[in-house]
């Protein structure tokens, strides 16, 4: 009974992701940036798309346009959506955020009631319903205590004001040891928000493979554009380094030490994970840097990565 918004972010809106996605099922798509919502819509995408971030005040109208429903915790930004929404003659949908610990984004709960009068008299904007998100800032688990608060907060706005929430948003992948618990009951939550577990097949609380899904539909793939023995340790008076502090030893060696044409702008090199007798040991913005234990890497080679 917990139908799924496929989250798109992590593949900066893929039509071909997409198009597989609501061949799978999903009811919607979610991603976090206007852009890629853009791109989806560009590529003819016309299913329901939610902008799952606060929206930036300065993008409310490409908001309007392109995403038929948006994650909100502040009045001052609903306002200019209501007013934006009037402009283009639409009804933009919202999902109000609840703070249920993890201390990212939401309204306190003992703010909710008076919010929620506020959105309810602004033209043009439709309370889709509320939502909540634990376990990406302070690692906080969606467990029967918090998402029993999620489905109370739900019946008493519904009491309250007398209309029904079409949605109760319980989280995102870490809900799923939750949700999928027989023994427990979901209580108002029917909507879960699914990114990495569809995408890398792992249950991210403790980051274990979720049975019955693939850990490697995503390989990250990168060129060779450096090969050369070098020493294992630098040399010359040490600062600091463009991104992290550099552990040396006093040990010296040296190593068949490639680049590859992949860095921190591209994906966070401590989530890779090398082919064996390859070892990632640094990166910068454009670069990472590895060694070969066995053989050197050849110029233009490609290192295939899981992530």
């Amino acid at each position: 009974g917990i139908s799924v918004t496929g989250v798109m972010k992590a593949t900066l809106g893929s039509p071909k992701v997409a198009k597989a996605l609501l061949q799978a099922g999903v009811h919607a798509l979610g991603d976090s940036r206007i852009e890629n919502i853009k791109t989806m819509r560009q590529m003819q995408i016309t299913a329901p798309i939610i902008l799952i971030r606060t929206p930036i005040p300065s993008q409310i109208d490409q908001i309007i346009s392109c995403a038929n429903i948006s994650v909100n915790t502040e009045i001052e930004v609903i306002k200019k959506l209501s007013v934006a929404a009037q402009r283009a003659n639409v009804t933009h949908s919202i999902l109000l955020m609840i703070e249920l610990g993890d201390l990212r984004e939401g309204v306190m709960p003992d703010q909710v009631e008076n919010t929620v009068r506020e959105i309810l008299k602004l033209p043009n904007i439709y309370l889709q319903g509320i939502g909540a998100n634990l376990a990406c800032r302070n690692g906080i688990s969606p467990d029967s205590k918090n998402m029993s608060e999620l489905s109370a907060i739900a019946f008493s706005i519904e009491d309250t004001f007398k209309i029904r929430l079409n949605i109760v948003s319980g989280g995102n992948s870490a809900n799923l040891n939750w949700a999928l618990n027989d023994s427990i009951d979901v209580g108002r939550v029917n909507e879960l928000r699914l990114g990495e577990s569809i995408l890398l097949g792992l249950e991210p609380l403790e980051n274990k493979p979720i049975p019955g899904l693939y850990i490697d539909t995503i390989t990250l793939v990168s060129e060779v554009i450096e090969s050369k023995i070098k020493p294992t340790q630098p040399w010359g008076d040490m600062g600091l380094t463009a991104f992290e502090k550099i552990e040396t030893t006093a040990e010296q060696s040296f190593v068949s030490q490639s680049i590859l044409a992949v860095g921190h702008q591209d994906t966070d090199p401590k989530g890779l994970q090398a082919p064996l007798g390859i070892n990632i040991v640094g990166a910068s913005s454009d670069h990472l840097i590895v060694t070969a234990e066995k053989h050197r890497l050849n110029i233009g080679s490609e290192v295939r990565f899981q992530i």
